[in-house]
């Protein structure tokens, strides 16, 4: 199995089109700074998938030599999209996508019910396949425009994918707002796990102005929480999802330090990673 990083920010990406803040401003001055949506390309034994349709798409696949179109005129490699969660900023590249002739998406069945609008617009289109996804729960927070109708203990919500090949297993969880048990034993199998930076410490998002919530209350565990637990597993780690605000956006941080201490990486943007 062979993984490209098509991105590596939270939601609007960095810099965000409406935010002045240091870490948006940083990436203006300084364009290698700059981070598209969180995704990741899987090139597995059946077929090619991005995991997450994110605004940035077109431009992803374009810089993924093994997903880009051919040998036919209208012929792609991508096979479907894996979706951890229904966010916008996860799911809103399926519309661009329409240009396809047929398509899989893999999600939970919430999720999948979340986004019918967005079947019913692509139905004229192409042929969507809608099928389960292989995931391990790990937040119960929906999108504000899911809030009906969907019973309010629906499961599903936001999920870590696990994606194996017989010989290789990944788990890629973006979002995270709790590390249950399952997903402890999933990570100690697993040969790479890439997850949720979104920010560095919990008052953050209070800190910086963006939210009267904490990190864990917007639904992330933030890297203070989770990167000793991190350290100790036992394959590679790598964290992605780094919202504007979050320190590590600025390459001559302390906090980088303290992770290259704890053996734990940072996803970059067109990093591949064979497993």
């Amino acid at each position: 199995m062979r993984l490209q990083v098509l991105g590596t920010a939270a939601g609007g990406g960095v810099p965000q089109w409406n935010c002045a803040c240091p870490g948006c401003s940083g990436a203006r001055d300084h364009p290698g700074r700059r981070r598209r949506h969180a995704s990741l390309a899987v090139q597995a034994a059946d077929g090619c998938y991005v995991v997450n349709a994110t605004p940035d798409i077109a431009d992803q696949i374009e810089a993924c030599a093994w997903l880009r179109p051919g040998p036919g005129p209208r012929q792609s490699p991508l096979k479907g999209v894996i979706l951890t969660d229904a966010e916008l900023d996860h799911t809103i590249g399926l519309l661009r996508l329409r240009e396809a002739d047929r398509l899989e998406v893999r999600s939970t069945p919430v999720v999948r019910q979340a986004l019918r609008p967005f079947a019913d617009i692509l139905r004229p289109y192409l042929q969507i396949t809608w099928a389960d996804a292989d995931t391990i729960p790990i937040s119960g927070k929906r999108p504000r425009y899911a809030e009906l109708p969907a019973p309010p203990d629906s499961t599903g919500w936001v999920s870590a994918s696990r994606l194996t090949d017989g010989a290789a297993t990944l788990i890629y969880a973006p979002a995270m707002g709790v590390w249950p048990d399952e997903l402890d034993e999933a990570f100690a199998t697993a040969d790479c796990v890439i997850v949720d930076g979104t920010f560095w410490d919990d008052d953050e998002p209070r800190r910086t102005g963006i939210s009267a919530k904490t990190a864990t209350q917007m639904g992330h565990l933030p890297i203070t929480a989770t990167m000793e637990r991190l350290s100790r597993l036992p394959g590679r780690r790598l964290y992605t999802h780094f919202n504007n605000t979050n320190p590590l956006l600025d390459p001559s941080a302390d906090q980088h330090k303290t992770l290259a201490e704890l053996g734990v990486e940072l996803a970059a943007e067109g990093m591949v990673i064979d497993l």
